[in-house]
């Protein structure tokens, strides 16, 4: 895959068609069926523009979902693909029916590594809550069937499927994202060979049918959070690092979280190799595997559909050593933060120099802010970014004793309440007894909260063991923080005394 890659989720256009063609070209050409016309799209945008999505790599559309909506006791048990559309005139959608009915969905063989065919199944799912409807269903094809339809009978073989005796590309994809076999489906979609012209009929059940409806890609009021308390340990190459750094991308997405963060300087283990250079000289060389570690992030993000902390890295700057931490969005993007209060051993160890450039960042849930480590005990620069929007504080430090971690506990906290937002800090733990500078370490990761009714009276929403290697999964409520803003028990953005002080940021020392 491209190093460059930038994904969007939105509304199929009807100037969409040329590239849907191509893509349906090569998605078909081993199945005997005809390709969506032109007129056909068209009379879909035009009964029901809102559930027909595409999935789009670098401006090309690469994958579709269409579907219609449905009353349920209005279309037969054993229905036809034909039947379900009426004969490709959609007189069957109805505005005021109660199922979604997918219609359609492909993705572009050469984009399939990149789980979208995943992400356009979300974006049903909140399509449905959002419309609040009871389901969505579909005819779904199980193109193996052919591999085995002189021994099994369909019920058998989907029987073997859902026991994972068998594997099935299309079924076995379905059962993973929730949806349930209600029946099988005769005749379904002539020409079908692969599935001999069977189908399963699936449902996958809106738990919060007749909860008030809302806009699809709506900033989310509940946030997911995972942490990584990361273990220091032996790696003798990049790509034993990057192993590890998949598995927990791997299991915090499969919790569905929307961001995932990582500590500060999690990669030294890999300077264990240039141990016999000097200080200075051995961080310059670790900095040399901070694009190939920015490259996996950035295609992290991207594959298991989660935004990105990356924690951070040593990073040369022209001639100057950086310390930065990279924002990797799930859509392909990325941005980067500069540390910029640069601790006296840092300066004197490594000779890092220190950014000048105060950051909020847009996300897919609302505005972030990230502070690497020392950048934390200093109050006005979380101010900063809270008065630019700021949500959520992302922390990634590095402590080697108790003292400097509750330095950066405490003062986490502290930003938490007087800036009304929450604060996520993820540490190492663990020792690297082959490392100068880096042989010991001292974390306990927490995600701290304001301090006022809606949220715990500790002002600790939730937090790892002590020195453990483990992750963090922890739902945020945003909405709880809007309620904070204009009418809590006290209101520290609101009540400041502009009128005897102020603060301000200054111009950057080196404007571009």
């Amino acid at each position: 895959m491209s190093q460059n890659v930038h994904v969007v989720l939105r509304n199929l256009q009807l100037e969409d068609y040329s590239q849907l063609m191509e893509a349906m070209q090569v998605s078909y050409n081993h199945l005997n069926v005809e390709y969506w016309e032109q007129k056909n799209i068209q009379k879909l945008l035009e009964v029901f523009p809102e559930g027909q999505l595409c999935v789009e790599v670098n401006g090309k559309v690469v994958g579709i979902a269409l579907s219609i909506i449905v009353d349920d006791k209005k279309f037969k048990p054993n229905h036809t693909y034909y039947e379900i559309t009426g004969n490709d005139t959609f007189s069957t959608h109805d505005p005021n029916g109660t199922v979604l009915y997918g219609i359609e969905l492909f993705v572009h063989p050469d984009f399939r590594g990149m789980r979208l065919a995943r992400r356009l199944y979300d974006a049903r799912k909140e399509l449905c809550e959002n419309l609040n409807l009871k389901s969505i269903m579909a005819g779904g094809r199980i193109p193996n069937y052919k591999n085995h339809s002189d021994k099994l009978s369909p019920r058998l073989y989907i029987d073997q499927v859902q026991g994972k005796q068998l594997f099935d590309p299309v079924l076995t994809f379905q059962l993973a994202n929730g949806f349930q076999v209600k029946r099988i489906l005769k005749n379904y979609l002539p020409g079908d060979q692969q599935s001999k012209e069977y189908a399963t009929l699936l449902e996958w059940p809106n738990i919060y049918y007749e909860r008030e409806e809302s806009l699809i890609n709506q900033t989310k009021s509940t946030v997911r959070l995972g942490l990584v308390q990361w273990q220091m340990r032996t790696h003798n190459n990049l790509e034993s690092l990057v192993e590890q750094l998949e598995f927990f991308v791997d299991a915090v997405s499969s919790y569905e979280s929307d961001f995932i963060l990582f500590p500060e300087f999690f990669n030294a283990p890999l300077m264990a190799q240039f141990n016999h250079l000097g200080e200075a000289e051995a961080i310059r060389k670790l900095a040399t595997f901070t694009q190939p570690l920015l490259d996996k992030f950035k295609e992290f993000a991207v594959n298991y559909n989660i935004n990105i902390i990356t924690g951070s890295m040593p990073h040369m700057e022209g001639e100057e050593l950086k310390n930065v931490s990279y924002l990797c969005r799930r859509d392909g993007s990325h941005e980067h933060y500069y540390k910029i209060h640069i601790t006296p051993a840092e300066r004197s160890a490594w000779g890092v120099t220190g950014g000048d450039d105060i950051k909020v960042f847009d996300t897919d849930c609302g505005k972030i802010g990230i502070v690497i480590c020392y950048d934390v005990e200093f109050p006005e620069l979380p101010r900063l970014m809270a008065d630019k929007g700021m949500n959520i504080l992302f922390v990634p430090f590095l402590t080697d004793t108790q003292n400097g971690y509750m330095r950066v506990r405490n003062c986490s906290m502290a930003r938490a309440i007087e800036n009304e937002c929450y604060v996520a800090i993820a540490g190492s733990v663990g020792n690297l007894p082959k490392v100068r500078n880096m042989d010991i370490q001292y974390a306990q990761s927490a995600v701290f909260t304001p301090s006022d009714f809606p949220f715990p009276t500790n002002g600790v929403k939730a937090e790892t063991t002590p020195n453990t290697e483990m992750t963090l999964i922890v739902d945020v409520d945003m909405d709880s923080l809007k309620e904070l803003h204009s009418g809590g028990s006290v209101r520290t953005m609101l009540d400041r005394r502009h009128d005897l002080y102020q603060l301000k940021e200054l111009k950057k020392k080196n404007p571009q």
